[in-house]
């Protein structure tokens, strides 16, 4: 199979040009919101180079001092105007087949997910609400507690609390994807053992290769995959102890999680852009800033450091893809493996939570 035959999804991703004047200074900011976003002709340019078919991007409120639903809706209405800015080369993604669809038509699929729950507030009827606008992913937490259950940095590591056994049975009604990254272990294995239907951690690593609390055991890896769900490698630095994680680790990030979770479970959450940063040290002058504001805000994780960039440094940019699949063939894997790896896993439990 050629690698431009590859339907490559991203579980866990972002549309952006971080050289633009508008996004560069990026690094050194606690949140960038959707207005702050850069969607150019080179944006654009990069997703459809790199074979990009649909990704799953994060809108929304995940922290910070703004009303979180108030936040929410707003972002809802800035992604509703990017897309409709660009009808030839994005297509708004409710079902799964509107990922074939865009696949087909040469377009990229845009998958609205949010990196935390808090924006349903008391109010599980939001759920609805989001539904209706399209949101297909819910991430339960962030690195922090919130009223749902505890983050993979809040020390309790607490399980779910009894409200949010009743917005993972909300979102399980409206058939929204539960996104178990950046969850604490216990309100992980507690949701896992909730649900009626399958979950996912859209962007994670393995802690028994890197011990990091952004890394799920093999316990929650393999019960996730057991019911049926979903399991995306990040390229990120916790995917090494050193936090200067290489294309090499990802790899075998990937390759312990197909061990534990079978074949059929595995795929890919990069948390990251297409388009790479072209001046790697002036955004490293940033990068100090930028983690410092996340650790003073409580919602830095460990590995995070001034000295880590957020992202694989040998495995970005429009080629990003294609040099993964390069890796997965030298270690033997198949093309049918890895077609399932890039973008088939994902769209299968897409099909089971969404429908067809």
């Amino acid at each position: 199979m050629s690698t431009t035959d590859y339907m490559i999804i991203n579980a866990l991703g972002a549309l952006d040009n971080p050289n633009a004047p508008h996004s560069s200074d990026a690094a050194s900011k606690l949140i960038q919101t959707s207005d702050e976003l850069t969607i150019d002709a080179r944006t654009i340019a990069d997703a459809h180079a790199s074979g990009l078919t649909a990704v799953n991007i994060t809108l929304g409120y995940t922290l910070g001092d703004m009303p979180p639903y108030e936040h929410t809706i707003h972002e809802l209405d800035v992604w509703d105007a990017i897309i409709d800015q660009h009808p030839d080369d994005l297509l708004k993604v409710r079902t799964a087949a509107d990922i074939r669809a865009a696949h087909h038509d040469g377009k990229v699929g845009v998958i609205y997910g949010f990196q935390n729950a808090v924006a349903v507030g008391d109010d599980l009827d939001r759920i609805a609400e989001f539904a209706g606008r399209g949101v297909r992913v819910i991430q339960l937490t962030y690195n922090q507690a919130n009223h749902i259950g505890d983050g993979s940095m809040a020390p309790d590591n607490r399980g779910l609390t009894p409200f949010g056994r009743d917005v993972v049975a909300t979102l399980e009604q409206h058939r929204i994807m539960v996104d178990l990254s950046h969850s604490g272990e216990n309100t992980c294995l507690d949701t896992i053992r909730t649900a009626t239907r399958p979950v996912s951690i859209n962007h994670t690593g393995c802690r028994a290769l890197t011990d990091l609390p952004r890394n799920k055991t093999d316990e929650e890896l393999r019960l996730v995959a057991e019911q049926g769900g979903f399991v995306g490698i990040y390229f990120m630095p916790f995917l090494n102890p050193t936090g200067h994680a290489r294309a090499a680790d990802v790899v075998e990030h990937i390759v312990h999680a197909v061990n534990v979770c079978g074949e059929d479970a595995v795929g890919i959450g990069t948390d990251g852009t297409v388009t790479s940063i072209d001046d790697l040290d002036g955004y490293r002058a940033q990068l100090a800033e930028h983690v410092a504001q996340r650790q003073a805000a409580g919602v830095g994780a460990a590995g995070e450091r001034a000295d880590t960039f957020p992202f694989v440094v040998d495995l970005r940019g429009v080629d990003q893809f294609r040099q993964l699949i390069a890796l997965l063939e030298q270690r033997g894997f198949t093309s049918g493996r890895i077609e399932k790896i890039m973008g088939r896993n994902f769209l299968d439990y897409a099909e089971r939570i969404w429908g067809a």
